[in-house]
């Protein structure tokens, strides 16, 4: 039996993570931790959750637990994060990073930590979305030049980083299937007299609103046609059971940084 512990347990997304392990075959909690400041410190993990007890109380940092478990999962805070996987490197404890909003020398650090230990690093979990970037790709490859690229993309009010790290990844995609680079053609807002779009640019938008849990447009816009590829998340628990699935896959694997195309086989 695989034992998992879960990073931010106190959290909505952690709370979803403890629930999907909980209901999973083959892996079991065996650890949670919160922010020595949170509410949640002290208390069961299953409590917490909305679910029964689970005998594992959340404790207040990763060195309290980290012995209690065979893979560490992340969904928390870039800053957090990167230094739960210095802690997780230490230790050569695999870690599956559902984080977003990294810093590229953040994510250089990570990286960097990655031959001492196995890590998947991924943007979104959810398995339609890994899907979705396989489409993207193929889509611009085929359509090439002749298409705009707009991305769109809508979260909950809460959500702290924008756009989304998906829809940076569905640029990333999108621009070296089309032999670009994001870093130059990506535009990330538009306001006042911008001038006619130029045909390299990728936009990427955001929307901020109410509940949404995540949605994700990929517009390729022709003379006479466009074509739409869309993703919407209804549950969080999209993303927490791509977590799950990640956590087994990657106990099994040699140090290195991966993703969710290795996960699921994409590539």
């Amino acid at each position: 039996m695989i034992k998992a512990i879960v990073a931010g347990a106190g959290g909505r997304m952690g709370g979803r993570i403890v629930t999907m392990i909980n209901e999973a075959d083959g892996i079991a909690l065996g650890g949670a931790f919160e922010h020595p400041e949170s509410p949640a410190v002290g208390k069961d993990a299953g409590l917490v959750a909305g679910l029964q007890e689970l005998g594992v109380t959340i404790a207040p940092s990763l060195a309290d637990v980290i012995d209690k478990g065979d893979v560490i999962i992340d969904f928390t805070f870039h800053e957090a994060t990167v230094k739960h996987a210095a802690l997780a490197a230490d230790a050569g404890r695999p870690v599956v990073i559902g984080t977003t909003g990294f810093t590229p020398d953040e994510l250089e650090t990570i990286k960097g930590y990655a031959h001492r230990f196995p890590c998947v690093l991924a943007p979104n979990m959810s398995v339609g979305v890994n899907l979705l970037y396989k489409l993207v790709a193929m889509a611009a490859e085929v359509l090439g030049d002749d298409y705009d690229v707009e991305i769109v993309e809508a979260h909950h009010r809460m959500k702290k980083d924008a756009p989304s790290g998906t829809a940076l990844q569905l640029g990333r995609v999108a621009a070296e299937a089309l032999g670009r680079d994001l870093e130059r053609v990506g535009v990330f807002e538009r306001s006042g007299m911008i001038g006619e779009r130029s045909k390299e640019e990728i936009g990427i938008q955001t929307v901020r609103a109410g509940d949404i849990v995540g949605e994700h447009t990929v517009l390729f816009g022709g003379i006479g046609e466009r074509v739409e590829i869309v993703h919407k998340a209804s549950s969080r628990d999209t993303f927490a059971k791509g977590a799950v699935r990640a956590a087994k896959w990657i106990v099994t694997k040699e140090a290195g940084f991966y993703d969710m195309q290795d996960v699921l086989g994409l590539k």
